[in-house]
């Protein structure tokens, strides 16, 4: 998601290289493209707008502050305007929880939307938390959603209310009460949508709304739809008075007109974000650091948790422990290659990274997905005695390897390369005179994501 808008704003940013001060002339230069670049997305015209005219606000006449040039200065100010569009600081707690009783958290959205397993994922994650939900199936219209349901409950490891009720109100309304009885804090309606919207659903939700007084109905957004997600979110949020939303499906979006736009349009901010089909696919949104993402600034807040939720911290720390001895094996190598996949897709990762946004081309070729299967596929094909002792791996080894792995044997020669440059590396960030002199070349405030990294984590390549 952002990836078009991410890459149209740093065109627009080379539009005041150069200059000395901001001025109305390259400023309305460097805006025509932030235009530009908001439309392609798919963002709101009147969102467009008014972005636009704040950015201009603050910009116009500001002198450039002591160590930054103009497009430092426009960046830093387009970045408090993206942050604020999309919804400004997040609270501490992402739902408002119930001072007494159940918490309900009702989700609606139209067909199609993906209600079902974002009610799943919201169900883990609030587990994760430290709460006990309960899932509800009240979409009793279309074919096996219910069965979906608990199935989706299964896989996330939280109950799901069974009835033969078939009224979704009543279904609602015991769930509630069977929630009281058996101790679950939040309950998770699973609400019916429609392919578009009609009288007979709205009737249904507020229904179901004025019985079970939910603190939060979350809008579930398709984030591909766009504009058509906007106004969605808005005739729910007349109809039903909307506390947030949820967008889905982001991770086949590049555009990310919605998430721009939902919060501007309906005063109501996006509050989690689905970036795949799995139930761990699933986070909240925080509108700063997608602003640091959009602007190629990398999130490295986010890409921590998203690690500490993945990687095992027993084996990172024993990784890191062997680096700072200057004993990293290709056992270690391989280990840590099974960790990366665990993050995701490499382009997330690396776009998660401070100033990596603008590379994604370039690194492509060495950090793809498919090339850390294939370099993992090499080192399975290795003896647990070469991978402890590289130096055994003579020309006939290598070969054996690289029939063994699938791979030519230039791919394994350049894998040990990359090996012995990568201890060389470590070895050389163990030592406190190197990192002086790395900590006074970022201008004496430390290089982001040293001193502890993810835990010990580093990358592989």
């Amino acid at each position: 998601m952002f990836d078009s808008l991410s890459d149209k704003l740093s065109k627009a940013m080379k539009t005041l290289r150069g200059h000395s001060k901001l001025t109305e002339a390259n400023i309305e230069a460097a805006l025509r493209e932030v235009r530009m670049a908001l439309l392609e997305a798919d963002v709101h015209v009147q969102v467009a707008r008014t972005f636009l005219s704040r950015v201009k606000e603050k910009a116009l006449g500001k002198d450039v502050l002591d160590g930054l040039n103009p497009a430092q200065a426009f960046i830093d100010i387009v970045h408090q305007e993206l942050t604020a569009i999309m919804g400004g600081q997040v609270d501490e707690h992402p739902l408002n929880y119930a001072s007494k009783g159940p918490t309900v958290v009702m989700m609606v959205g139209l067909q199609g939307a993906g209600k079902t397993t974002t009610s799943g994922k919201l169900a883990k994650f609030l587990k994760k938390a430290g709460r006990s939900p309960l899932l509800v199936p009240a979409d009793v219209y279309r074919p096996a959603a219910i069965e979906q349901l608990h199935i989706v409950a299964k896989d996330a490891g939280v109950p799901s209310f069974r009835t033969e009720e078939k009224d979704p109100v009543a279904i609602c309304k015991a769930a509630l009460k069977e929630a009281e009885l058996k101790g679950w804090d939040t309950v998770i309606l699973d609400t019916a949508g429609r392919l578009h919207l009609d009288e007979q659903l709205m009737e249904e939700l507020s229904k179901i709304k004025a019985t079970c007084e939910p603190s939060e109905i979350l809008f579930v957004a398709d984030a591909m739809t766009g504009q058509d997600a906007v106004r969605s979110a808005s005739a729910f949020h007349e109809k039903l008075a909307i506390t947030g939303v949820v967008l889905t499906k982001a991770d086949g979006d590049t555009r990310g007109g919605a998430a721009f736009s939902i919060k501007e349009v309906t005063g109501q901010p996006v509050k989690f974000v689905g970036e795949g089909e799995k139930l761990d696919d699933f986070q909240r949104f925080h509108p700063d650091r997608m602003a640091q993402r959009i602007l190629g600034m990398g999130d490295v807040l986010s890409l921590i948790e998203h690690a500490k939720d993945r990687i095992d911290e027993k084996d990172a720390e024993q990784i890191a422990q062997r680096l700072a001895k200057n004993q990293f094996t290709l056992e270690d190598m391989r280990k840590q290659f099974q960790q990366v996949k665990k993050l995701g897709s490499m382009q997330k990762i690396i776009g998660m990274m401070p100033g990596m946004g603008q590379m994604k081309e370039q690194l492509a070729s060495v950090a793809s997905d498919k090339r850390v299967t294939h370099m993992e596929a090499i080192l399975n094909s290795m003896t647990p005695k070469e991978r402890a002792n590289p130096n055994l791996l003579d020309g006939k080894r290598r070969r054996r390897i690289a029939l063994g792995a699938g791979r030519p044997v230039h791919e394994v020669n350049q894998l040990l390369k990359q090996y012995l440059e990568m201890k060389k590396m470590m070895s050389q960030m163990n030592d406190p005179k190197f990192m002086q002199k790395m900590q006074r070349m970022a201008g004496g405030k430390g290089m982001p994501g040293m001193g502890g990294g993810l835990g010990g984590f580093k990358m592989p390549f």
